[in-house]
């Protein structure tokens, strides 16, 4: 892992507006992105983590505050440019699938791969992730964490230089989970993709070359993992 800054976020707000009433959500966030890392977000519900990351990639614009994605600043980026970013250079992986129920594995990986620069081949991206057997099958056929897997190879496919992870363990039992977790951390390990990962889940954080906590809008902790533990370790 590298020190090079791939995102920087600096005084990150968002304040969303309830009628009349303000609800603030970031409250004055700094926080990188490195080459190369797995970064975990903790923080209870509310706590802002989903908030950011939807910032940090590109889906989200803060009410106040920077981020720049290398030298490229994407809070004074246009719709259209906000777009380019996401399509670019930003992988999604949220905790309900979003898979097309009347695509194939490999139909579903392949949507991303039509729009993207240089992808993987559908079949290569569903062979990282365990599922080489399962390419034609559609997602009615397959488990809640091969379908998980599906969407994971889905975000990688395009070979983005950031993957976003929100609770992606958050729909599936802890074995389930596990699995979906070695995933990531084979991703991250093999491709060098940054990764950032939201949970609620404490023990998650172990396999995390970074931790970050949320609460209440502000960054309490930042800890660094001087030996991290394989996913097929962490019990919860």
């Amino acid at each position: 892992m590298s020190s090079e800054r791939v995102i920087h976020a600096e005084g990150v707000t968002k304040v969303y507006q309830m009628g009349e009433v303000e609800v603030p959500a970031l409250r004055g966030v700094d926080i990188d992105l490195l080459e190369g890392e797995l970064m975990v977000l903790l923080g209870a519900s509310g706590s802002g983590k989903s908030t950011l990351l939807n910032i940090l990639g590109g889906l989200d614009i803060p009410t106040a505050g920077r981020v720049l994605y290398r030298d490229w600043e994407l809070t004074e980026a246009e719709d259209a440019e906000l777009t380019s970013y996401r399509r670019q250079h930003v992988g999604f992986v949220f905790q309900f699938y979003n898979l097309i129920p009347s695509l194939t594995a490999a139909e579903n990986v392949a949507l991303v791969t039509e729009i993207a620069d240089d992808p993987l081949d559908p079949k290569d991206a569903l062979d990282l992730v365990g599922l080489k057997e399962r390419v034609d099958h559609f997602p009615a056929q397959l488990s809640g964490g091969e379908q998980q897997r599906v969407a994971i190879a889905r975000a990688v496919a395009k070979q983005p230089d950031v993957l976003m992870c929100d609770e992606p363990t958050g729909a599936l039992d802890f074995r389930t989970g596990k699995l979906v977790l070695e995933v990531l951390e084979r991703v991250n390990r093999e491709l060098g993709t940054t990764t950032a990962v939201i949970t609620h889940n404490v023990p998650i954080a172990s396999m995390a070359d970074r931790v970050v906590t949320l609460a209440d809008g502000r960054i309490a902790t930042i800890t660094h993992n001087d030996t991290k533990v394989s996913p097929s370790e962490i019990t919860w």
